[in-house]
């Protein structure tokens, strides 16, 4: 006892006493994201009150998932809050959601509405998730039959749109045993694969104009000028995100799994060989101005590691968990609070629209990049959630 009693006045009772185990780093992003934003319409650096857009939705959706994985229920009321503040009480979609402008964007965040509908019903969300569904069936298609991305994009696919729509799209009609809708589901994979896909690099370009006619399309095969990284993350995102909804005797399964088992087995290649890390414009890694990105990586590194949990394949020079701890190690900073943020994060890139986004290089490379975007912070906390299951 006399030892024991000198050991502890020599070092203190704080310093020898167990230091209580670090939360998982999805729990930790979570917490550092509600102190950034209090509330979730401060979340994307927005200024307060009710927008119905994907960031928010998406970003939300990985909060609920946390949330259940770790049992953590002010995640899941910070997440209600939002949706019951945005919902009337008939379920009307507040923030300026408009139907009428087919926006594949606006169908994202219905899908979290959909397990806030579990275990207990709520009239509100199944009003709202009708809503979307109802949008769905109006959207105005290309002749092969994929979405177009909104009505203000005439005959447009871009890869973005695939997150945005299907894996909702697959919930429904996994819910609903809808067989059609599974077929439609792996149209919309197909149609998009086949028309972006480039030969010479085997990646797929960031968008397609059905008509040739818009400026940053190619005349010839309306493909965009490059494959921008996130725009190939959202699309093996979706592929991810879908898969386990499709019957196993559906027979456009096995043609989606191929095409996402060719992206996970091209990707390493333009790589940063340093890293594992992915490029802003992923199919020029190395060109001078170009610089590691963090949404399109954190997403690539999800697909990896759910890939890898799934039994789908994935390349034998890729261990999808020394790539997570690359991911860490490349974009999280922590603060001396112990706040952790994402940092190399493209704010934004599109095509066209009122800012004749022009989709070259010099156009990907000089968009903003910020830090905490939730376009990378969803896709790192569902990477971290995969790193984290139990092996």
């Amino acid at each position: 006892m006399r030892k024991t009693a000198i050991l502890l006045a020599l070092c203190g009772l704080a310093a020898c006493a167990p230091k209580p185990q670090q939360e998982p780093l999805s729990v930790r992003m979570v917490r550092s994201e509600i102190k950034r934003a209090p509330e979730a319409t401060f979340l994307d650096g927005q200024e307060g009150g009710y927008k119905w857009n994907y960031t928010t939705g998406l970003e939300l959706r990985s909060f609920l998932d946390v949330s259940r994985a770790y049992e953590i229920p002010e995640f899941d009321a910070y997440v209600r809050a939002w949706y019951d503040g945005i919902l009337d009480g008939d379920g009307n979609i507040g923030g300026k959601y408009d139907r009428e402008k087919y926006n594949l964007d606006h169908i994202c965040p219905a899908r979290t509405m959909i397990d806030l509908n579990q275990p207990e019903p709520d009239r509100r969300y199944a009003a709202a998730i009708g809503t979307a569904r109802e949008q769905l069936a109006g959207q105005p298609r290309t002749e092969a039959g994929a979405f177009w991305h909104k009505k203000v994009y005439p005959g447009q696919v871009w890869l973005d749109g695939l997150y945005m729509a299907e894996p909702f799209y697959a919930a429904c009609a996994d819910a609903a045993r809808d067989t059609a809708a599974f077929d439609d589901i792996a149209l919309q994979f197909r149609v998009a694969a086949d028309k972006t896909f480039d030969p010479v690099t085997g990646l797929y370009r960031h968008a397609w104009d059905e008509t040739k006619s818009m400026f940053w399309a190619d005349p010839v095969t309306g493909q965009s000028a490059h494959c921008w990284g996130r725009a190939l993350g959202w699309y093996t995102m979706a592929l991810t995100e879908v898969l386990p909804y499709f019957p196993e005797d559906h027979p456009g399964k096995a043609g989606l799994q191929a095409i996402l088992e060719h992206i996970l087995a091209t990707l390493p290649k333009y790589a940063d060989p340093a890293t594992g890390m992915w490029y802003q414009v992923l199919d020029a890694p190395g060109r001078e101005g170009n610089y590691l990105e963090a949404t399109c990586s954190a997403m690539f590194t999800y697909a990896y590691l759910k890939a890898a949990r799934l039994g789908w394949a994935v390349p034998e020079s890729v261990d999808p968990r020394a790539l997570y701890d690359s991911l860490v190690k490349t974009f999280i900073r922590e603060d001396a609070d112990g706040t952790l943020n994402l940092t190399q994060c493209c704010a934004v890139a599109g095509l066209g629209g009122k800012e004749n986004r022009s989709g070259t290089f010099d156009y990907y490379i000089h968009e903003k990049i910020i830090e905490n975007d939730p376009k990378g912070i969803g896709p790192f906390i569902w990477a971290s959630l995969e790193y984290e299951r139990k092996l």
